[in-house]
């Protein structure tokens, strides 16, 4: 259920039991959409799900898929998630060819597309490109693993995209993802984000849905600030 102040929190399933995945996933019925992280081992050094395991997800999850593709080659691969039915695919924009052609490919298809860009990975160059985009992900971490500390440092990457998406009267949503606790999700919604991956901060409470209120809760009363 999506909040009405239009901030989102996408549960990431590395932080889920993978082997009671299904339950796992009535647990966050309340969210925005679930996170799902895609590694091949060769753009990321972690391998977890292929098209099979998310094609359960899609039929299994009660709110639909944001699908993060952490792999080479996106071009051959990202579209086969779109036809999944997959309502968002992410791939890197330091994995793609033609970064733009890919995310007409995966509009056509019918999904959202984003385009993650990772710590290190300069955002200028998306500027006159950005309603080509449905979604930008600025990984708060180094992509590959959960559980890592968020980077501040990213801040002003994000904050640039926000200012420069308000300039030209942009629609995109920025998200964020890695790190995203109730201690850190306050910085990311102040920066401009308004779409946020947590992991352990969900699965890890007693309570996931009274969890993703509160985080939405903090990102509000964050942005208004």
């Amino acid at each position: 259920m999506s909040d009405p102040t239009g901030f989102r929190v996408n549960p990431s399933i590395l932080a889920a039991d993978f082997v009671n995945m299904q339950a796992e996933l009535a647990r966050i019925d309340g969210a925005d959409f679930v996170h799902v992280d895609v590694m091949d081992n060769h753009f990321v050094p972690n391998l977890t799900f292929g098209p099979q395991m998310v094609g359960r997800i899609q039929e299994t999850s009660p709110v639909p898929l944001d699908v993060h593709l952490m792999i080479d080659a996106p071009e051959r691969w990202a579209p086969e998630y779109a036809e999944l039915g997959a309502a968002s695919v992410t791939f890197h924009l330091e994995a793609a060819a033609e970064p733009v052609a890919l995310a007409r490919r995966l509009r056509e298809i019918g999904a959202r597309a984003g385009v993650a860009v990772k710590p290190s990975t300069p955002v200028d160059g998306l500027y006159d490109v950005l309603d080509e985009f449905d979604q930008i992900l600025v990984m708060t971490v180094e992509p590959g693993f959960g559980g890592q500390s968020f980077m501040p440092d990213t801040m002003p990457k994000l904050r640039a995209l926000s200012d420069e998406a308000r300039r030209r009267g942009s629609a995109v949503w920025l998200q964020v993802d890695g790190g995203i606790s109730a201690s850190t999700i306050a910085q990311a919604a102040e920066a401009g984000a308004d779409t946020f991956v947590a992991g352990s901060a969900v699965f890890g409470s007693d309570d996931p849905d009274a969890a993703i209120r509160s985080l939405r809760a903090m990102a509000s009363r964050a942005h208004r600030h």
